[in-house]
């Protein structure tokens, strides 16, 4: 009776150990699991929120940056006859952000021998021409692709019809086409020119203020790893059919000889359509000038 009853107390226990230990083993498998698939499911939800982040486009401030070249070409001439040309001028670059400015100056200077009436010969000036340009951009878009701008002009020149002549223009512009080794730039706007003409025996000096509409095109091509090609073109357009309209163009090409010195070639058309009789519509200028870059 005893040995049943012991047998039978064992028989219980051994059957209540097995059943808790698997109790014990599948509660820890299912723990497991759970564990397992909160770390899957974790996983899953931060890859799918850093999916759902959407991509965002910043636009990296440029810092201000300041370029500049200037260049000299002088001629002198002595012997039989003695004169002297001189061309000198200076660009600068400033661009920022969606700013984008530039100021050009140039100066012509010409001497040279002039027999006078009483058959004396004198060393005098026989050109002297200085002209100032200014512009600013302001892009409109990321891309760069349209800006509005304003533009200055003075010019003075001493033995053309005119003691000096200025203008001022606003409107749009637009970068038409871009590669890797060609650009094209155009602008149009409304304006206001002045032009100063010189007193004459038969007129007196008289100033005329006139609006104009300007029209710009700038295209820039590369011809070699070294040698670039400009070609500039400005027409300021009177409203008056009477009044002067002005119209230049000019050709530059420019040849790098070391890293911050270029030879520089350039031809300018310069035409006026209202001059006094004894002169000439149109002026044309060539030079040869060494450019140095800074």
């Amino acid at each position: 009776m005893i040995r049943a009853f012991t047998f039978t107390s064992f028989f219980l226990l051994s059957v209540s150990i097995y059943a808790h230990g698997s109790y014990s083993q599948d509660r820890a498998k299912q723990v497991s699991a759970k564990k397992k698939l909160a770390v899957i499911h974790a996983t899953v939800i931060d890859i799918m929120s850093s999916l759902e982040k959407p991509i965002q486009s910043t636009k990296i401030s440029s810092p201000a940056m300041l370029t500049g070249s200037a260049e000299l070409g002088f001629l002198y001439k002595s012997g039989n006859t003695n004169s002297g040309d001189m061309k000198t001028g200076v660009d600068l670059r400033f661009e920022k952000g969606p700013w984008l400015s530039l100021l050009n100056v140039d100066l012509l200077l010409k001497k040279a021998d002039i027999i006078h009436d009483d058959g004396a010969t004198h060393f005098k000036t026989t050109d002297r021409k200085w002209t100032i340009t200014s512009q600013t951009n302001y892009s409109l878009d990321n891309k760069e692709k349209n800006y509005i701008y304003g533009n200055i002009w003075f010019e003075e020149s001493k033995f053309s019809s005119f003691i000096n002549q200025n203008s001022v223009s606003t409107g749009w512009g637009r970068h038409w086409y871009k590669s890797n080794n060609a650009s094209l730039w155009g602008d149009l706007g409304p304006g206001y020119k002045r032009d100063v003409f010189k007193a004459t025996s038969i007129e007196p000096q008289r100033t005329v203020d006139t609006f104009i509409i300007q029209a710009q095109a700038l295209y820039i091509r590369k011809l070699g790893e070294h040698v670039e090609l400009k070609q500039h073109f400005n027409a300021k357009q009177a409203l008056k059919s009477s009044e002067n309209n002005i119209y230049k163009a000019e050709t530059t090409v420019t040849t790098k000889l070391i890293s911050t010195l270029q030879l520089k070639f350039t031809f300018t058309l310069d035409y006026n359509s209202e001059v006094e009789a004894d002169k000439e519509n149109l002026d044309t200028q060539t030079a040869v000038t060494l450019v140095y870059s800074f």
